[in-house]
């Protein structure tokens, strides 16, 4: 038996611009993961994926365009070119579970496949490096989504907050896409708000490029003040300026719901956290659902747990963002 898994992520700031090759932050949700366990099946049965959060089970064979299935496939094709020689499909049980939320923003996706290739290639005896992972991992997220960043398999795959810059399209972003670790000098919390309502990735995503198409100059203007404000957190961080990281957040969500990717649940949550003490909030993802977050001190967290419990937040997460600074 072989196990593997691989962290959630939430987008501290930066989404949406970030497909515009500005840059974004994103951080690792260590205490959310997604666990896939491989072991030996019976001879000639196949490979079976069983994935009970899904309620789902199939055979590669019976299900061979499912993104899991071809990404199974892509990862035998990468190792047989790797040896120079074939890699046979073996007879495998595959069990995927997953304590991420799907659709809402938290790297879900990205995280079943992070584990899913390094369970798979670890049970054949090979170990890949996490630039090879994300390469991989990007490939079956572009069959969701159609035009991802590249955030989601970067951060995940490489188990770190991370400073992202989209470069031109490519089918290798892990080593094209500027990638650089974000040094954090003073730690903090973030509360994590779900509005219970699934988004689809792809969904707002398209509407941002159809806006972005008809009204180019509008919202590139927009990515370069999201840019402009991400940049400014960055230093918060490496400087530990938490307030002043707070006041950034609330400035991305303002620009956020200019361009229209915000929510009335979101707003309400946002809303909610404010008043209620947190330091900043804003939503977190492509937005129409998903979750927000929030950033608070220690003393005000259960306030604004409360504040968003009252507001209608479908479930709340906590999580602790670590110092780490980056020699």
């Amino acid at each position: 038996m072989t196990e593997a898994s691989a962290p959630g992520k939430i987008i501290l700031c930066g989404e949406h611009a970030v497909v515009y090759r500005r840059p974004a932050i994103a951080l690792p949700l260590a205490d959310l993961r997604a666990r896939v366990v491989v072991e030996p099946g019976d001879a000639g049965s196949g490979i079976t994926i069983d994935a009970p959060d899904l309620e789902r089970r199939w055979t590669l064979a019976s299900a061979p365009d499912h993104p899991l299935s071809a990404l199974i496939v892509s990862v035998l094709d990468h190792l047989s070119r790797d040896a120079q020689s074939d890699v046979p499909a073996p007879a495998l049980q595959i069990r995927i579970t997953s304590t991420i939320p799907i659709a809402e923003g938290m790297g879900s996706g990205a995280a079943v496949a992070t584990a899913l290739v390094r369970a798979l290639a670890a049970h054949l005896g090979h170990e890949l490096p996490a630039e090879v992972v994300s390469t991989l991992v990007y490939t079956s997220e572009r069959r969701f989504h159609g035009t991802p960043s590249g955030i989601d398999n970067t951060v995940i795959a490489f188990e770190r907050p991370i400073w992202f810059v989209r470069r031109p399209a490519t089918d290798n972003p892990a080593i094209e896409n500027l990638i650089e670790p974000v040094t954090i000098a003073a730690p903090f919390r973030l509360l994590i708000g779900d509005t219970g309502v699934r988004s689809l990735t792809h969904l707002p995503v398209g509407e941002v490029r159809q806006r972005w198409q008809a009204e180019t100059a509008h919202y590139e203007s927009l990515f370069d003040a999201i840019a402009a404000s991400v940049i400014r957190a960055r230093a918060a961080l490496a400087q530990g300026d938490i307030r002043a990281l707070g006041a950034l957040l609330n400035e991305n969500q303002a620009l956020l719901e200019q361009m229209g990717v915000s929510s009335d649940d979101l707003d309400r949550l946002v809303a909610a956290a404010r008043a209620a003490a947190a330091l900043g909030a804003k939503l977190s993802g492509a937005g129409w659902g998903g979750v927000m977050i929030a950033l608070v001190m220690p003393a005000d967290g259960e306030r604004v747990a409360a504040a968003l419990a009252e507001a209608g937040a479908a479930r709340m997460l906590e999580t602790a963002v670590e110092r780490q600074v980056n020699v």
